[in-house]
């Protein structure tokens, strides 16, 4: 992998599992639960101008990854809650990167993003350690990808999605010596 391609995926790709385990869930569960008090502590006493530098050459801000994060779990969030009370839903696609220009996320402080991240993944856990294996094999259409999506699958990709923009911060702040 060349240094751009890490950069982008410093804990590689996505890969969907054919078979996720109860332990991977508990797993998945644990990282939802914590991520936000791991990202407010990451980001503790970062300046404007730190948070306005880009984790990689073409990449978003940091706030704009803080702004995404929050966004994009606010969008998880509400499939889930559709998946549990209907019956295969079709969930609206979004423009995750036009979101990121939007002037909210490129220049409003990041604590309101926080905030909602640590009430919302709060619910999430909640909600997600409730759910029986039955609930968790529940899907979603997603046109986008013209298919079916459990919450199961969707559950590990957010727990990925979350290191994943995790690392990008944190990899930042040891290349800057933050």
């Amino acid at each position: 992998m060349d240094n751009l391609e890490q950069k982008k995926y410093p804990i590689g790709k996505f890969q969907p599992q054919t078979k996720i385990s109860d332990q991977n869930i508990d797993l998945y569960i644990e990282t939802i639960k914590n991520f936000p008090s791991r990202l407010k502590n990451l980001l503790e006493n970062w300046t404007d101008e730190q948070l306005d530098t880009t984790y990689r050459e073409g990449g978003w801000t940091v706030r704009q990854l803080v702004h995404h994060v929050s966004d994009s779990h606010m969008q998880a969030f509400s499939r889930f809650k559709l998946a549990l009370t209907e019956d295969n839903p079709t969930v609206k696609p979004y423009l995750e990167a036009k979101w990121a220009e939007l002037q909210d996320s490129r220049h409003a402080p990041v604590k309101p993003a926080l905030q909602i991240l640590s009430g919302l993944h709060q619910k999430w856990a909640q909600l997600l350690r409730s759910m029986t294996n039955k609930d968790f094999n529940k899907t979603f259409y997603h046109p986008e990808h013209d298919r079916n999506i459990s919450l199961k699958e969707t559950l590990a990709l957010y727990a990925w999605h979350s290191d994943h923009h995790f690392a990008h911060i944190e990899n930042l702040k040891i290349e800057k010596i933050w």
